[in-house]
């Protein structure tokens, strides 16, 4: 039986710039293999797409009608 790994909250509503981007990137640097972070804010994070791509990430954006997004980064497994 595989054991699901909880994912990694970085909940970024309300911090500016780039303090976001520096609280995901951190939590990234420790996701071990088959984890996610989730990153939540109030507006899309467009400059964090190409650095996660760029890293070896692949990520997945909700958004809600409130206008809050939820960012989901995983290790890219190709």
């Amino acid at each position: 039986m595989s054991e699901t790994l909880a994912p990694v909250i970085v909940d970024a509503r309300g911090l500016m710039p780039p303090q976001p981007m520096h609280l995901t990137l951190e939590a990234l640097d420790t996701l071990p293999a088959g984890g996610e972070v989730i990153l939540l804010l109030y507006r899309e994070p467009t400059p964090l797409y190409d650095v996660l791509i760029r890293n070896g990430y692949v990520y997945r954006a909700e958004s809600t009608p409130g206008g809050e997004f939820a960012i989901h980064i995983r290790h890219r497994t190709d």
